[in-house]
């Protein structure tokens, strides 16, 4: 693995064999150890940060973050406006991560209509947040796919609500005549960041990792204006919920199995 001012450098070299933009170079061998080797990625304590801030991964999470659009978060930089940013600040940024002083900006509350009349609260993190956490989670969720349940299908790579039908069919005709349809009443809200912590420590090793995703999520909400503390619950709308909420639900999936 290379070192910290290695990492930083090379986020900005050019690649004779490439005419991507430079926050881009590099991201084939990061693909290949997210798609096609899921449980690859071997890391020793003190390892991971440096897997997600390297410039593979980082460039992997910029094109990820671009395809997806959105709107921006409390800053309102566009996603367009991202990759002249990280040419100016990248570097500012990833050593201000290393070192532990990178402050997470709040999220911006955006209400979505549900069916119901009632209303879903999204927490809408920035690009530059929405970037770092992508790159986060596409090195984390290698290190938990081998944890979760063969019939889990939410948020996954490589799964889909048409294989979850597929299953689904299987079951029934094998003879299977029940089903339990069960909703956890805003559990994005209420996930309890304490217990979380814990769970991730049981397979994170790099404490740094751990401070950095603790820091999201004690990042606050930006609601009228006004930042409120976010004590309990993981805000949907950032890259990292998902794979937050499948690593929480694992244990649930355990005991009711």
């Amino acid at each position: 693995m290379m070192g910290r001012k290695q990492n930083i450098e090379t986020l900005s070299d050019q690649s004779s064999q490439r005419v991507e933009p430079e926050v881009l170079i590099g991201m084939q061998t990061f693909i290949g150890i997210t798609e096609n080797h899921l449980t690859a990625i071997k890391h020793e304590k003190g390892e991971l940060l440096e897997y997600i801030l390297s410039p593979s991964n980082l460039n992997l999470a910029y094109k990820q973050v671009k395809s997806n659009k959105g709107s921006g978060g409390i800053d309102r930089m566009e996603v367009d406006e991202l990759l002249p940013y990280l040419r100016c600040h990248k570097d500012k940024l990833i050593t201000s991560i290393y070192d532990g002083n990178y402050h997470p900006n709040p999220v911006r509350r955006v209400e979505i209509p549900k069916s119901n009349g009632k209303t879903r609260n999204l927490g809408i993190p920035t690009v530059v947040d929405r970037l770092i956490q992508q790159a986060i989670s596409q090195v984390l969720q290698p290190l938990y796919e081998p944890q979760f349940s063969p019939t889990s299908y939410g948020f996954r790579p490589h799964r889909s609500a048409h294989d979850a039908l597929l299953k689904c069919g299987e079951y029934i005709s094998a003879g299977y005549v029940f089903t339990v349809d069960m909703d956890l009443e805003k559990f994005f809200d209420t996930v309890c960041h304490s217990k979380l912590i814990a769970i991730l420590s049981r397979t994170i090793k790099d404490g740094r990792v751990i401070s950095l995703i603790h820091k999201y999520l004690n990042s606050g909400v930006l609601i009228g204006g006004k930042k409120e503390a976010s004590p309990v619950g993981v805000p949907q709308g950032g890259p990292l919920s998902p794979l937050l909420s499948n690593i929480m639900l694992t244990l649930l999936s355990r005991k009711s199995g």
